[in-house]
């Protein structure tokens, strides 16, 4: 959409292009009204007009060979009147200085100069020094005069361009930027659809999966406990996990916070998980803390919390192990939680090219965090796992 100020330009083009008529036609009738001249020099006066008019209508396409008539012309209507001197003369300089090119504009705008004093003096100078010089003078002075402010149009004129060019250059840039815009929204929805896939994932697997275990688990211990009195317990085990896994389940589809960590904080959560873990699978498991306790962001709290639970997990699923001791340590840019075992332990490098889902997940959420995880096991010597998050402070600690 075209703005006011090209408004404005296309106007004065197109005034710059009537100039020379109307300064033809004020000087014509200027002529026509003063003066006592016969009806014949009158008619031929007329006539170079008209033929005026049609040379600066036809030949500009020929810069030089049209500012070389126009000069002719611009003497001739000159010497039948000084109105065409006065006024028309002007389309000499304007021309001289838009069509042609490097000291070729000087040329016309100083025989149109030479032309105009020709005409004002009624003829040319007187053949002394002091006419010749000051006809000379003259001539130089409008010259200067009209290259002046010639070349300041001239330095408008490319600003203009320049603006121009500018506006260009940044409409373009602007159509790129949209086309770039809808490109990131694209892989930003892509990328948001991916991680509430990777998210649903990981808690499904720290919660559905791991609470399906244990079901499994406490229906089969209750079978082989069939005859003794320790079905019931087993059975009443299975019935609490699958509330505390719906329950959970139910957290995640909404991303609310874990069930432990609603109203307790982390080491007591911690606390809670260790002991709830303990008493199922029969095996000790300890925490210590270390450190000031502070609450941390809720996302922080989270990950330490899920990768508690997955080393516990793993613990029971794999380690054989008849003690587990947890270390969550305060310090002051990190919060790490150590998870220590005596179990059979296994190679870690291995684990890094099949570790199943359990290890991906912790590594995953421990790295969204810019956090690093680390495992040190060997067969037979038991596992430990840290994990390490940036100490960042909940912003509104509950009280």
């Amino acid at each position: 959409m075209p703005t006011r100020l090209d408004t404005w330009e296309g106007r004065l083009d197109r005034l710059m292009a009537a100039v020379p008529y109307v300064l033809l036609a004020v000087s014509t009738a200027l002529f026509l009204l003063t003066g006592s001249h016969s009806a014949d020099y009158r008619l031929v006066t007329l006539g170079l007009a008209v033929l005026t008019a049609g040379w600066v209508a036809l030949m500009t396409r020929w810069p030089a060979l049209y500012i070389a008539g126009l000069v002719i012309l611009i003497a001739a209507l000159s010497m039948r009147g000084i109105w065409f001197a006065s006024f028309f003369a002007f389309t000499g300089y304007l021309h001289s200085w838009q069509l042609l090119r490097g000291m070729w504009r000087f040329v016309g705008v100083a025989a149109t100069a030479a032309i105009s004093i020709v005409a004002y003096g009624g003829g040319p100078p007187e053949p002394t020094p002091t006419a010749i010089l000051s006809y000379l003078f003259f001539v130089a002075a409008i010259v200067a005069l009209v290259g002046l402010f010639s070349f300041v149009g001239d330095v408008t004129a490319e600003r203009s361009a320049e603006r121009k060019r500018m506006v260009s250059q940044l409409e373009a840039t602007m159509r790129e930027n949209a086309g770039l815009h809808a490109q990131l929204l694209i892989q930003a929805r892509e990328a948001g659809v991916l991680d509430e896939r990777q998210r649903m994932a990981g808690e499904i697997h720290d919660t559905l999966a791991q609470g399906l275990t244990g079901i499994i688990t406490q229906l089969q211990a209750a079978t082989h406990a069939r005859e003794s009195g320790e079905w019931q317990r087993h059975i009443d085990n299975a019935t609490r996990l699958a509330r505390e896994s719906l329950a959970e389940a139910r957290r995640s589809v909404h991303a609310v916070a874990p069930g432990p960590l609603e109203s307790a904080r982390l080491p007591d959560a911690l606390a809670e998980v260790a002991s709830a873990w303990s008493n199922l699978h029969g095996v000790r498991a300890d925490l210590t803390t270390t450190g000031t306790v502070r609450p941390m962001h809720p996302e922080v709290e989270v990950t330490v919390l899920r990768t508690a639970q997955e080393a516990l997990a793993n613990v029971a699923k794999h380690a054989e192990a008849t003690r587990v001791g947890l270390t969550l340590s305060y310090m002051d840019d990190l919060v790490t939680l150590d998870v220590r075992d005596d179990g059979a332990g296994f190679d870690p490098e291995r684990a890094k090219d099949g570790g199943g889902f359990g290890l991906t997940s912790m590594r995953r959420r421990v790295s969204r965090l810019a956090g690093t995880l680390e495992i040190e096991s060997e067969p037979g010597a038991g596992t430990a796992i840290s994990a390490s998050l940036p100490a960042i402070l909940r912003e509104n600690p509950r009280a």
